[in-house]
């Protein structure tokens, strides 16, 4: 059941709060960095729901769908662990996961004792490809974002990672570009 919205935004009662106790040169931040947190709960909760049905928390789904984007739908975990950029116990546990459920199987590397393989099998290919469809009809389709705020917060966004040190600030434009201005020309 759907809680009724609050009558007021708590986020600026907080950029208030912050500008009554003289903290006026944060406040804004403040406010930007709180409403990214509590944008970001309310997506994953989305995304989550969708998921749901095949047994998927967003993280095993982003290695599910890694995988089934990768030409031969396998590669080496410490590979996926650093394209995911999360720490290999993070995707150790999503495969414990995906491997117990039938949709990939976790093998040596043929020449190099040490690393992983990690293969996606029939029904985690299965599995992605649905659970694709159905996060792009009801989570992405369905944003909320009108297509000029898509582009501004990937932009936006996008530099705000690469000066924090998530990719280099070459790639922002390596591949294809962000916004519908910059894809027209």
């Amino acid at each position: 059941m759907k809680k009724p919205p609050l009558a007021q935004d708590p986020i600026r009662e907080a950029t208030r709060n912050w500008e009554r106790h003289g903290w006026g040169d944060v406040a804004r931040p403040m406010a930007a960095i709180t409403s990214i947190m509590r944008a970001q709960q309310i997506l994953l909760g989305r995304t989550q729901a969708a998921l749901k049905p095949y047994g998927l928390t967003f993280a095993r789904y982003e290695l599910l769908a890694l995988l089934n984007f990768s030409r031969e739908k396998r590669m080496r975990m410490s590979k996926a662990s650093a394209l995911l950029q999360v720490h290999p116990t993070s995707v150790t546990n999503a495969v414990d996961r995906l491997e117990a459920a039938g949709l990939v199987e976790r093998t040596p590397h043929e020449s190099d004792r040490r690393a992983l393989v990690l293969a996606l099998t029939d029904e985690g290919r299965r599995v992605a490809v649905a659970a694709t469809e159905t996060l792009n009809a009801e989570v992405f389709g369905r944003s909320g974002f009108d297509p000029a705020d898509v582009d501004t917060l990937i932009d936006v966004l996008g530099r705000f990672r690469a000066e924090a040190g998530d990719f280099e600030a070459d790639g922002l434009d390596a591949d294809a570009p962000a916004t519908a201005e910059r894809t027209s020309s």
